[in-house]
């Protein structure tokens, strides 16, 4: 792995996970295990094998048990960082927050705490963010966008070509944001430090300057919002 492709990455895990009460009554939940993992635990070994070294994580909910159960990232042969926010700022307010920690030069991969991904292709989000780096256009985000799940079947943004968009128009898909997407640090330059914010606006207004770039990934991705999603999968990756 060329060192200079190397990006910091970003863990969201600041989430309260009302869904999986009363599951999450006592853990946070990105600490839910499948298989005997945690879902943070399945991302930091995917970060790890692409030769990642700087890690950020975010928690609000019971998360000096995250800081408790990762540490400095040692174990995982990672360099861990934490961002606590008192209460949960929302994905582009904990993004803004965590930013100087972070310290991007530009580009930065994000990916959310509770989503399980097995096989995440991160060499290939590397990849990615050098040619994003070298494209004159600068695009501000590239969405890992996925098939739509049974629980969200309108999808989120339609993309065709690599190019996402918030309007349907001819040869597009409208496909779900995966939760894992990589950001220039230019895209949370407006933002008050420390205040609640969604990603969400932000990326529509980007996309309407063609500024959003993404592709479809095929590979094994689940959105764990249930207990029961839970328990599928822990019987399904047996």
């Amino acid at each position: 792995m060329n060192k200079s492709n190397l990006i910091p990455c970003f863990l969201l895990a600041a989430g309260r996970g009302e869904r999986m009460r009363p599951l999450t009554d006592t853990l946070p939940k990105p600490l839910l295990k499948i298989q005997n993992k945690s879902l943070l635990a399945w991302h930091l070994e995917a970060l790890a094998k692409a030769n990642i070294q700087e890690v950020v994580i975010n928690h609000a909910w019971l998360g000096e048990q995250i800081e408790s159960t990762l540490g400095n990232g040692q174990q995982f042969g990672l360099h861990i960082q934490y961002s606590p926010e008192g209460s949960a700022l929302e994905t582009a307010g904990g993004i803004c927050k965590a930013l100087p920690i972070i310290a991007p030069d530009d580009y930065f991969l994000v990916i959310n705490g509770d989503v399980f991904s097995p096989n995440l292709p991160v060499a290939q989000l590397l990849a990615t963010a050098s040619k994003m780096r070298a494209d004159p256009n600068k695009p501000l985000a590239h969405l890992f966008m996925v098939p739509n799940p049974v629980q969200h079947p309108e999808g989120d943004f339609y993309l065709r070509d690599s190019v996402v968009s918030n309007s349907k128009s001819t040869g597009t898909e409208k496909l779900t944001f995966s939760g894992i997407g990589i950001y220039h640090k230019d895209l949370f330059k407006d933002l008050e430090f420390g205040a609640p914010a969604k990603l969400a606006p932000l990326l529509r207004a980007a996309m309407e300057h063609n500024k959003v770039t993404g592709e479809k990934y095929s590979g094994p991705w689940h959105d764990v919002g249930t207990p029961q999603r839970l328990q599928e999968l822990n019987a399904a990756y047996e």
